[in-house]
């Protein structure tokens, strides 16, 4: 039976937090070269933390360059993130502009790569999914407070 999602985490106030939290984030990771800001350690990930990765897409209808810290994976020389909005029932901003337009840019510390991102097959999240939730168990709560699938997005370097 899934579990359902804490009603406190649906407050207007809880989504003012978040955003000017992310907001902060992006601004210290990117002065620190994520000497800060660099690892989430709440919920399942406390206290060692899991790494956190800024990703630049371009908005799907202002054309403008949008910055969000998330977490992530790597898997060689790809970057798999996942679109979970906390189990919101609906798909996160930046996951609507990599749709409309997938050239991204990931910066991870110091490191800035341009990089193309697309929304995993069936088969590559069927893989994928158990590797990310062993790096961060509230994914599988995440996907039981929703009926989306939350979708899993590999980004790859550009040549």
């Amino acid at each position: 039976m899934p579990k359902a999602r804490p009603p406190q985490l649906d407050s207007p106030v809880v989504g003012k937090v978040i955003k000017a939290a992310s907001r902060a984030n992006t601004r210290l990771y990117r002065l620190t070269g994520g000497v800060l800001g660099s690892r989430w350690r709440v919920g399942s990930a406390f206290p060692r933390g899991i790494p956190i990765c800024l990703v630049t897409t371009t908005g799907k209808r202002s054309g403008r360059p949008r910055t969000a810290p998330l977490l992530h994976l790597r898997d060689g020389d790809r970057v798999v993130l996942v679109a979970s909005q906390g189990g919101l029932p609906r798909h996160p901003d930046w996951y609507h502009n990599v749709r409309a337009n997938p050239e991204v840019t990931v910066q991870i510390k110091r490191d800035i790569r341009s990089m193309k991102a697309r929304t995993a097959t069936p088969r590559e999240r069927a893989d994928l999914w158990p590797r990310l939730v062993d790096m961060y168990a509230d994914f599988d709560d995440y996907q039981s407070w929703t009926d989306r699938e939350i979708p899993v997005v590999i980004c790859e370097p550009v040549p």
